[in-house]
């Protein structure tokens, strides 16, 4: 009876322990699987946003919505009088006239394609800081269109999305080789301006309830090249053409 007893104080001993450490190792498994997910939806939208697609309508299923914070900057990119303003869009509207409603993956890759200093007219710019929600692209079939149960969609994987992209020596104290600032070299960092770009993807997850993110953070960095065009003129949408360089 003694070693029987002792026996079942060291299996409660381990069950406690397992027990306790079950619930560390789900918090793992949760976050590796949602760090898969990011990276897999991370590499869709790099080459969704390197190569200038104006397909992809399947990402309307899983867009939330997007705004665009955007200050007013003059010539030497110091912020106007103007008041700070922004631009939200989704898949029933937007803020701006004519309504640039989010209907097609040519729209949403369009607007995430957003340049970081964008003209404005009259020699100004607009310094644009744009801020995406998405579901999950990736991740378990259950929670993805055409699923239509409120309380599914309400816990599916989303998160936030912000794209920053700069182009090579768009002021003069920005480029690497300070000797390019010479007159005589002013076709040479033009050139890197309008046709070498810095991408930078920053992911946040989880969305939570009340607009609140998690503490899950990655972000992902990469050189483009070819020509960033506004298309059509004076609307929302960016796209890039790689196979096009302008002087």
């Amino acid at each position: 009876m003694i070693e029987i007893a002792m026996s079942l104080a060291i299996i409660g001993f381990a069950l406690v322990a397992i027990i306790g450490i079950l619930p560390m190792g789900i918090d793992v498994q949760k976050n590796n699987r949602r760090e898969t997910i990011i990276n897999q939806d991370a590499n869709y939208f790099i080459e969704a946003i390197r190569n200038g697609a104006r397909g992809l309508d399947d990402l309307t299923n899983y867009v939330i919505g997007i705004t665009n914070y955007w200050t007013e900057l003059d010539g030497n990119f110091v912020p106007t009088a103007t008041p700070p303003g922004s631009d939200w869009y989704d898949r029933n509207g937007s803020s701006v006239t004519p309504t640039f409603a989010l209907i097609s993956g040519r729209r949403i890759v369009g607007i995430l394609s957003t340049p970081k200093y964008a003209p404005s007219g009259g020699g100004n710019y607009h310094s644009n800081y744009v801020v995406a929600y998405f579901k999950a692209l990736s991740g378990v079939a259950i929670e993805k269109f055409p699923q239509d149960n409120a309380l599914i969609n309400e816990a599916a994987f989303s998160y936030r999305l912000v794209p920053e992209i700069v182009p090579c020596g768009l002021r003069d104290n920005t480029y690497y080789d300070a000797s390019w600032r010479n007159s005589t070299n002013r076709p040479v960092f033009d050139n890197l301006t309008n046709n070498l770009h810095d991408v930078r993807l920053l992911f946040r997850w989880p969305l939570l309830p009340g607009g609140k993110i998690g503490n899950g953070r990655q972000v992902y960095r990469l050189r483009v090249s070819g020509n960033l065009t506004n298309e059509p003129l004076n609307s929302p949408a960016w796209f890039f053409q790689p196979q096009i360089f302008v002087p």
